[in-house]
């Protein structure tokens, strides 16, 4: 129904009582009819913004300026509270402003948002430091050299989109464990541990003017339980021994905002493994499924469920949804890694993870649920997330967001609520079905390696019953199978009936399973790739369809198994990359990689080469690709590899012996290579030799010999061939 007029009565005159108390402070404000109708507007959306206005009035004559600077003086500490908190509520203050007057989309003001806090962690870093090093000296390494405490912004602090009343989250950390050079001298965490007790402090506490920004410390390594502030090696090896699930979810969004930032986006790296697996890491949706289910017990148990961020369809539900495609695929795809929700969904979108359109709808939804969230904040400073109750208040957001009334407001909260319900239950619903009794395959291998009847396999289709069952009580056996986690073993007793069905299908049953068997021999203990296989039915089709088929593509499955990624979809059936795009997609793979890291170049051209060559190869096995057209492919591939392998190998060496003027390095291909009709198995045959270059190298002395660089490169490309 739509809103009575009496609340529209209502809500004008508490915006006249507000514009009458803002006349009392400022009387000159509300003379210009323009103006006064857009405090009019200000007062109908925010209560908090008119209160500052009447405690700051001068702010009235810069709410269209550039954001004030914040500098918290040494030696007036006991002012740096209410300076701070006078600060962020002006600057807040000129938020609301920007918005309401159309100056800020949603985007702009949630980063406006997270440089106040950016800000006020900062200038809070800087002066306590002082006041520490003024008692206790500064902390320094065993080089002597001088440390600084690390902030880290997790959340959406981290991601530059924080809400507009929001806590952040933060962690501390330093980089090197060290003593303070002071007559009252502190090893590093406990002088770090101070000043990141008395940040919380200064920015945390309600005092008369309020507070500053809510600090919630429980993200860091163990929860409240655990250490203020960390070494960068303690908190590696936490990572590396103790991280889990949520805390990858946790670290996406990760930034360091305040203190050495060079220093912390060097940790960030060095933790990029444990958020960023290398391969297609399906496993992240266990992870997502458990924080989904004890969100959704809070909402059921505080009645939660028209919270705008915790409710169906609701912020969380976004984010969750774009992390966890970022998890799954971001350790092979770097131009998904990114902090930001919206960057990270358009990078989703441009590699054809998240369909255009579909991308365009969770955008605009989580735009809007943004925009609500952050005038429901707006309106008193409050940490809330659900729409007031109170009708009068829930109408005056309603009409600052220019909705007819509360009714109209409602109806396009819930399309934009069901578009994201309905893609975040097909990601944790992607899952096949499984049928609520299990059949005979798969009563067979759950009774294994004792029990189970080998005429199921007769029964099946396999001719050879009894070797295939042998082989199946073999695998059952050994020790990986043994030493599966009660997660894995499920994952395993999902995965395998699947393939023995899909298998026994196939056009050659009793080729096809051993070729499989070989595969989760060799991918038992990576439980990630048993979970590919177990969320992905369409990769475990084709994966029998290829073993079946093609005993050297099992081969090369069993041997690299980040090749089952090719299996997906957008792989499997995808276009095969054209010779002119190889040289391309070889800068591409090496552009990621720090310089002079010949091992970790070696790896990203061997993976590539065996990735697109894989695809090559079912594009063929599927008649997709003519065997001429895949044979010229595979010459070019292994062209551009060659002339990557090359750079590597001169780079190595001229950074160890310097250059030879005038000389250089032709390679010359012989046979298939030559003739442009490489095999998928073929060696290549090729000769190199020196010669002089048109132009001569800079000069440089010559510790070398011209035959140094034909070795290097020779072994440089055997490595990376013959990985």
């Amino acid at each position: 129904m739509p809103d009575s007029p009496s609340l529209d009565s209502t809500s004008s005159l508490l915006v006249e009582r507000a514009l009458a108390r803002l006349a009392e402070r400022a009387p000159d404000a509300l003379i210009n009819p323009a103006r006064r109708a857009a405090l009019a507007k200000l007062a109908l959306c925010s209560d908090f913004a008119i209160d500052t206005l009447c405690r700051q009035p001068e702010l009235l004559d810069t709410l269209d300026d550039a954001p004030a600077a914040l500098l918290l003086e040494p030696g007036q500490e006991a002012d740096w509270p209410a300076r701070l908190r006078r600060w962020r509520t002006g600057e807040s203050t000129r938020l609301v402003w920007r918005d309401l007057r159309g100056l800020d989309d949603v985007d702009a003001t949630l980063a406006g948002s997270s440089r106040i806090a950016d800000r006020a962690l900062q200038a809070g870093v800087a002066a306590l430091s002082a006041s520490l090093a003024a008692t206790h000296g500064v902390v320094r390494d065993a080089a002597g050299a001088p440390q600084s405490l690390v902030v880290f912004g997790l959340g959406k602090l981290g991601g530059d989109e924080l809400n507009f009343s929001s806590d952040v989250d933060l962690v501390y950390a330093f980089p090197e464990h060290g003593e303070s050079d002071g007559a009252r001298a502190l090893d590093a965490e406990a002088w770090f541990t101070r000043l990141g007790q008395r940040l919380a402090q200064l920015l945390g506490d309600v005092t008369a003017d309020g507070f500053c920004h809510r600090v919630d410390l429980r993200l860091r390594p163990f929860g409240a339980s655990g250490r203020l502030a960390l070494s960068f090696g303690a908190m590696e090896q936490y990572y590396q021994r103790e991280g889990r699930d949520w805390e990858r979810y946790a670290w996406i969004k990760a930034r360091p905002v305040a203190g050495d930032i060079v220093a912390g986006e060097r940790l960030l790296e060095t933790l990029r493994p444990f958020v960023y697996r290398r391969y297609l890491d399906y496993s992240a949706l266990d992870g997502l499924r458990e924080m989904k289910a004890l969100i959704a017990a809070e909402v059921q148990r505080r009645e939660l469920a028209e919270d705008l961020k915790l409710g169906p369809g609701g912020i969380r539900e976004v984010e969750f949804l774009v992390q966890a495609l970022q998890l799954i695929r971001g350790g092979r795809e770097p131009a998904l890694r990114n902090r930001s929700l919206l960057a990270a969904l358009s990078a989703l979108a441009a590699a054809g993870h998240v369909a255009p359109a579909t991308a365009d709808r969770l955008a605009a939804a989580y735009r809007f649920l943004r925009r609500l969230e952050n005038r429901v904040q707006m309106l008193g400073d409050q940490q809330v997330h659900a729409l007031p109750e109170d009708p009068v208040a829930r109408h005056r957001i309603a009409r600052a967001l220019d909705f007819d009334d509360a009714a109209a407001m409602l109806a396009e909260l819930d399309d934009h609520r069901s578009v994201v319900a309905e893609e975040f239950s097909g990601l944790l619903e992607a899952r096949r079905r499984r049928r609520a009794q299990p059949g005979a395959i798969e009563q067979y291998w759950r009774a294994l390696p004792d029990g189970g009847d080998a005429a199921v396999l007769t029964e099946a289709g396999f001719a050879d019953a009894a070797a295939q069952d042998a082989a199946l009580r073999d695998f059952a056996r050994t020790p990986a199978v043994r030493a599966l986690s009660t997660r894995g073993r499920q994952r395993l007793d999902n995965v395998l009936p699947q393939l023995l069905d899909a298998a026994a299908r196939s056009e050659a049953p009793d080729a096809s399973l051993p070729r499989g068997l070989a595969l989760l021999q060799a991918i038992t203990r990576r439980t990630s790739y048993l979970a590919l296989l177990e969320e992905q039915p369409a990769a475990l089709a084709r994966l029998a369809d290829v073993t079946a088929r093609s005993a050297l593509l099992s081969e090369r499955l069993a041997a690299h198994p980040l090749l089952l990624d090719e299996l997906l979809d957008s792989r499997a059936a995808g276009p095969v990359p054209e010779e002119a795009d190889f040289p391309a997609l070889v800068a591409e793979a090496m552009a990621p990689l720090p310089p002079g890291d010949t091992e970790a170049a070696l790896n990203a051209l061997n993976e590539l080469r065996q990735a697109i060559a894989f695809r090559i190869a079912l594009a063929t096995l599927g008649q997709r690709l003519p065997a001429v057209d895949a044979a010229r492919r595979l010459a070019a591939l292994a062209q551009a590899l060659l002339a990557a392998a090359l750079q590597v190998a001169e780079a190595d060496v001229v950074a160890a012996h310097g250059r030879v003027p005038g000389a250089g390095l032709a390679v010359l291909g012989y046979g298939s290579l030559g003739g442009h009709e490489l095999g998928f198995g073929s060696d290549l045959t090729w000769c190199s030799c020196t010669m002089p270059r048109p132009t001569p190298f800079p000069t440089a002395p010559a510790r070398w010999t011209p035959g140094d660089i034909s070795r290097a490169w020779r072994s440089a490309w055997s490595a990376c061939w013959a990985r």
